[in-house]
C-alpha cells in the first residue's frame, strides 16, 4: 500500500489533532470534553459557587459569627429589596442605571470603534493620536467628574457622557491593536485579487479582527457599568449608585448590598446578551 492509499483523518478541534499527530488521541476524551460545554452542565456549575457563598452568608450572620449591623441576613437583603419594590423605587432605579449604562455604553463603542480603524490602519493616525489617548487612557474616572459638572451641569449628559470616557477605552485598545497585528500576508494576498480600500477592509481586515471587536465590546460593556456608579455621584437623585451612596449615608447595610447584588446581576445579564451577539458575529465573519 503506498503513501497515496492511505487516509488519515483528523479531527476537526484542535486538541484533537494534535493527539491524532501524537498517536494518543481518544474519541472519549472528545465526548467528555462536549459534556462539560452543555448549557445545563455550565450553569448548575455557574450556580455552584453563589450557592454556596450564599450558605455561608446564612450561616454567618443566623450564628452570631457576624453582626447583624454589619453583615444582614440575606432574608433582609431581600426584604429591602421587596420594600423598595412596592412603591415602585426599584424598578425605577434599575431603569435609570440600564438606561444610562446603555447609552453610555453605545457612544464609547462608536467612537472607540471609529479611533481604532484610524490608529490601527493608518501610520499617521497612530502617530498623531495614540500618545495623547494614552495620556487621558491614564485618568482615574473620578477625576473627571469635577469637570464634567462644570462643563455640562449634574443632568444626563454628564452621567451618560462620563460612561462613554469608560466604555471608549477597552474598544479601542483593543481593536486598534488587532488592526495594527493583521497577519500582513492575508492583506497582500487580498491585494493580489485587486482588492483595495472598502473591499479589502470587508473581505480581509475585518473578518481578522472580528474577536476582537467582541472582545473590546464586552469589556466596554463591564467598564461601564463600573464608571456608572461613579457617574451617579454627579448630584444623582435616582439609580443604582445614588441607591448606594444614600444607603450609606441613612446606615442600610441591607440595601447597600442589595444594590451591589442588583449591579453584579445586571452586568452578568447584559454580558449574556452579548455572549449571544458574539456567537452569532463569529458564525458571521470569523
Amino acid at each position: 500500500m503506498t503513501d497515496l492509499d492511505q487516509h488519515v483523518v483528523v479531527p476537526a478541534d484542535a486538541r484533537d489533532a494534535l493527539d491524532a499527530a501524537k498517536g494518543q488521541y481518544r474519541p472519549s476524551d472528545r465526548r467528555a470534553r462536549r459534556g462539560w460545554d452543555r448549557p445545563g452542565i455550565r450553569i448548575a456549575g455557574g450556580l455552584l459557587l453563589p450557592i454556596l457563598i450564599i450558605a455561608a452568608w446564612q450561616i454567618s450572620t443566623t450564628s452570631g459569627m457576624v453582626e447583624s449591623y454589619r453583615l444582614p441576613t440575606p432574608a433582609s437583603v431581600f426584604a429591602a429589596g421587596a420594600e423598595l419594590a412596592e412603591g415602585g423605587a426599584l424598578y425605577t432605579h434599575i431603569a435609570i442605571s440600564v438606561q444610562r449604562v446603555l447609552l453610555g455604553f453605545a457612544i464609547g463603542s462608536v467612537i472607540g470603534l471609529a479611533a481604532a480603524g484610524i490608529v490601527g490602519l493608518s501610520r499617521l493616525g497612530d502617530i498623531l493620536l495614540s500618545p495623547t489617548l494614552a495620556a487621558i487612557r491614564a485618568v482615574p474616572s473620578l477625576a473627571w467628574v469635577p469637570l464634567l459638572i462644570l462643563w455640562m451641569q449634574i443632568g444626563e449628559s454628564s452621567k451618560v457622557t462620563l460612561i462613554a470616557i469608560g466604555a471608549f477605552f477597552p474598544v479601542y485598545t483593543t481593536v486598534a491593536s488587532a488592526l495594527r497585528h493583521v497577519d500582513p500576508q492575508l492583506v497582500e494576498a487580498g491585494r493580489s485579487f485587486s482588492l483595495r480600500g472598502w473591499s479589502l477592509f470587508r473581505t480581509v481586515q475585518l473578518p481578522a479582527v472580528v474577536p476582537s471587536v467582541v472582545a473590546g465590546l464586552r469589556l466596554a460593556l463591564a467598564q461601564a457599568w463600573l464608571f456608572l456608579v461613579a457617574a451617579e455621584l454627579i448630584a444623582s437623585s435616582m439609580g443604582l449608585g445614588f441607591l448606594l451612596t444614600d444607603s450609606q449615608s441613612n446606615g442600610r447595610v441591607d440595601r447597600i448590598i442589595l444594590s451591589i447584588i442588583l449591579l453584579a446581576l445586571l452586568g452578568t445579564i447584559t454580558n449574556g446578551v452579548l455572549a449571544l451577539v458574539e456567537k452569532y458575529l463569529l458564525r458571521r465573519w470569523a
